[in-house]
């Protein structure tokens, strides 16, 4: 098994991860409900995707089980 004969330097450590930042994600307009979502997926505010409703979606309320 290989193990490290010498510590790493501070400058090598950071050289490898200097691809390891994070980004933002790129949002688009929703063109049904103008909210803001991720492109080429569902609108989780409406449902609706490629101009059609793709995912019809639940009411908070609108559970349906009584805990009694």
């Amino acid at each position: 098994m290989g193990v490290p004969k010498r510590k790493v330097a501070h400058a090598r450590q950071m050289d490898r991860r200097s691809h390891h930042a994070l980004t933002l994600p790129q949002l688009v307009e929703c063109p049904h409900c103008h909210e803001q979502k991720l492109p080429h997926r569902v609108c989780p505010a409406c449902g609706w995707y490629n101009g059609r409703q793709a995912v019809v979606l639940k009411t908070p309320g609108a559970e349906g089980g009584d805990k009694a």
